[in-house]
């Protein structure tokens, strides 16, 4: 009876602050290089009109930004192989890494010779990527 909720997003209201500032500041300088295109300023009012977009198209890409979200990391677990080497007659073993192995630690009876064995290294095995070849 576990029903999943599905998770919303949710802003940061500090960014949301920030772009709420940033379209106000937007419309401003947008006033400004009205008053001042009716003042007959226009290299002014060319700046003004830049800022204000400028600002207008920045506070819009947050906006959008804001609302997709955080992009989420999705991490493989990465493989840990352990060998087991046979001092006696040199047999090995290369097997998954299992809860309480350490180097030097005894394990099982070698197949050839009957032999303890021992770990004698650990190591995380490396993926071959497409790119590589």
């Amino acid at each position: 009876m576990s029903e999943e909720t599905p998770t919303v997003a949710r802003t940061n209201s500090f960014m949301v602050a920030i772009i709420f500032i940033a379209f106000a500041l937007s419309f401003f300088a947008l006033y400004q290089a009205m008053v001042a295109y009716v003042n007959q300023n226009p290299e002014s009012g060319n700046s003004l009109l830049i800022m204000s977009l400028t600002g207008f198209a920045l506070s819009t890409y947050f906006m959008l930004q804001a609302q997709r979200g955080a992009p989420k990391l999705i991490l493989k677990p990465q493989r840990v192989a352990t060998t087991i080497l046979c001092e006696k007659c040199g047999f090995k073993n290369v097997r998954e890494f299992q809860r309480g192995d350490y180097i030097l630690k005894e394990t099982e009876n070698c197949p050839k010779c009957d032999e303890r064995m021992l770990i004698t290294s650990i190591h995380r095995e490396v993926e071959k990527s497409e790119s590589e070849d």
